[in-house]
Formats: structure tokens, C-alpha cells, sequence
């Protein structure tokens, strides 16, 4: 894969605050990257300096291979933004919506039509086309906002929390839509609070905070930088002590205790859960239920950037 977006030693002040510390991110052409970040880390500013939407007081954004301006109107035509504030028309249609926002860059009236007919059938809401956004529930506005965003076929697509008070069905269309355009060719920049949601979808990430990287990778390798290991819990009657000490002796057992009935083994690396369930199948034991709890990227993230809670921006 060819680097479709470099954004090198970017800075952006808001008076005293420094929003953007010479942030540098590398985007993959036909990648799912995601972006993460506390309240106030520096996404949204990040986003819209890429966009050349904010000027920057430092550092260079490039964009398959030109650098970005507010005048390159070339990239732009191939830029799709799906932002988290619905940007609609409210006295307009859905049609007459997505025509608008796809007219922008596709001028004419036959290739648009077709563009439009596609986006409103790739989002699903070919029966609510005459509807005004005002009649649509939470759901159908946020699937008419990615149509808009995408009805031009860009190269590039930014989505910033798309899913946001949203109904699961709707959600999962979402999603869905999401890996869709990948697969049709799409880069993706997506940025959620919803862990899951990047766990599902991205290839790579990277976690922002006081408008640095403090992070980046895939998402095994980001697990791998915490502390956090594996816990296997096991239900087991009557478990010897001497069971728990041979555990113990394992290099990649951190902790193991049997209270009551339930064994709890804290280990680093994988497949522990094999590792306790043939000792005990080895002793005799009848193990009544036996399961595995991973480091989630949700860990990852309060391990990062800390759980105290920031402000809303």
C-alpha cells in the first residue's frame, strides 16, 4: 500500500493552548485508519487542518502526494467528510440533499443522477427519498448525512462519529456501508468513542492526546504496549493447593489464587486458558466452566490517556 495522507510536524495554537504538538500521522491508501482520543486531544482540529478547513501554524499536510491547500480543489473533489453534526438541508429532501452535496463536484445532470440513485441505495432509504429530514428518525438522518458525504465516489472518506445515538439496526447499516466502501476501494479515516466500533473496522490506529500521538499501530500492537494481561477464570470443586503452586511456578503466570470454588490466573502472552484447562484435565478435575478475559483496546486507551474525565471539545 502507497501513503495517501502524511501529515508532518503539524502545529495549530489557539492563543496559549497548543491544540496540535507537531502531530505527525501516516494514512495507508485502502486502509480502515483510526483515530482516538479524549475529549480535547486534538482530533477534530487534526481533521479539519487535513482538510486545510483551519489554518496551521507549523508543519505540512499531503494528500496523494500533493500538498494541501485551501485552494487544492483537485483533492478536495476526492475527499468525502460524513461529519458528527448532522449537514443537511432541512427544507430540502433526502433526493434533493444528496443532489445538492454530490453537485458540488459532479456537474453533470446524468452522471449525477446516477450517483445519487446509487448513494440512496447504498444506504437504504430509497422509500424515504421525498421525506424531509424533519419526518426521518435518528437512524435514517445519520444514513441521509453518509449519503451526502459520499454520494461523489470519493478516494478518501472521513468519518467522525457516525454512529452516535443511533438504533443497533441502524448502526450495523452503518458499519456495514462502512466496510463496504472499503472493499469498493475507499480509504477510511474513522474516529468513534465506541471501542468496539474500531476494533471491528480499523487496520490501524492511532490515539491522540494533548495533540500528540502517543500511539500507533495495529490493534495487536497497541494491546501489547499496556501492562494488562490475560485473566482466566476457572470453576473448579475442591482444588489442591499444590495445583495453584505448580501454576504459580509457570514463567508466564503472573498470579494465581483458588478462593471458594473459582480459580482466577493472571498470565502475559496467549492461549492461557489451554494452558490451565490441561493442567486440571492432567489432576482430574472436572472443570464446571472455564473462560478467558483479553486486553480490550478500551484498556489500552484509559491505560494511555488516564480516566480522568475531560470537557466536552
Amino acid at each position: 500500500m502507497s501513503e495517501i495522507i502524511k501529515v508532518e510536524n503539524l502545529v495549530k495554537r489557539y492563543k496559549e493552548l497548543i491544540a496540535l504538538d507537531h502531530l505527525n500521522l501516516n494514512i495507508m491508501e485502502g486502509e480502515v485508519f483510526g483515530l482516538l482520543g479524549p475529549n480535547g486531544s486534538g482530533k477534530s482540529t487534526a481533521i479539519n487542518c487535513m482538510l486545510s478547513l483551519l489554518q496551521y501554524d507549523g508543519g505540512e499536510v499531503t494528500i496523494m502526494g500533493k500538498k494541501m491547500t485551501p485552494a487544492s480543489y483537485d483533492i478536495k473533489s476526492k475527499i468525502g467528510v460524513v461529519p458528527q453534526d448532522m449537514a443537511v438541508y432541512e427544507e430540502l429532501t433526502v433526493r434533493e440533499n444528496i443532489d445538492f452535496f454530490c453537485g458540488l463536484y459532479i456537474k453533470d445532470k446524468a452522471t449525477r443522477k446516477q450517483y445519487v440513485d446509487e448513494a440512496i441505495e447504498f444506504v437504504g432509504i430509497k422509500e424515504f427519498e421525498n421525506f424531509r429530514p424533519k419526518k426521518l428518525s435518528g437512524g435514517l438522518k445519520r444514513r441521509l448525512n453518509i449519503a451526502c458525504g459520499i454520494a461523489h465516489k470519493p478516494k478518501i472518506i472521513f468519518f467522525d462519529e457516525p454512529t452516535v445515538a443511533v438504533d443497533p439496526q441502524s448502526r450495523n447499516k452503518i458499519l456495514e456501508g462502512i466496510l463496504e466502501l472499503n472493499k469498493n476501494g475507499a480509504t477510511i479515516i474513522y474516529t468513534s468513542h465506541y471501542m468496539e466500533e474500531i476494533e471491528q473496522l480499523c487496520t490501524r490506529l492511532s490515539i491522540l492526546d494533548k495533540g500528540q500521538v502517543i500511539a500507533s499501530g495495529t490493534i495487536p500492537e497497541i494491546k501489547r504496549m499496556i501492562k494488562k494481561n490475560e485473566i482466566v477464570t476457572a470453576e473448579v470443586i475442591g482444588l489442591d493447593p499444590k495445583v495453584v503452586d505448580t501454576l504459580k511456578m509457570d514463567n508466564d503466570v503472573l498470579t494465581a489464587n483458588y478462593q471458594g470454588k473459582t480459580l482466577k490466573v493472571e498470565a502475559a502472552g496467549k492461549s492461557n486458558i489451554v494452558k490451565v484447562m490441561s493442567l486440571l484435565e492432567k489432576e482430574g478435575y472436572e472443570v464446571q466452566q472455564i473462560y478467558s478475559v483479553q486486553p480490550s483496546l478500551n484498556d489500552v486507551f484509559l491505560e494511555l490517556t488516564g480516566k480522568q474525565l475531560r470537557d466536552e471539545g
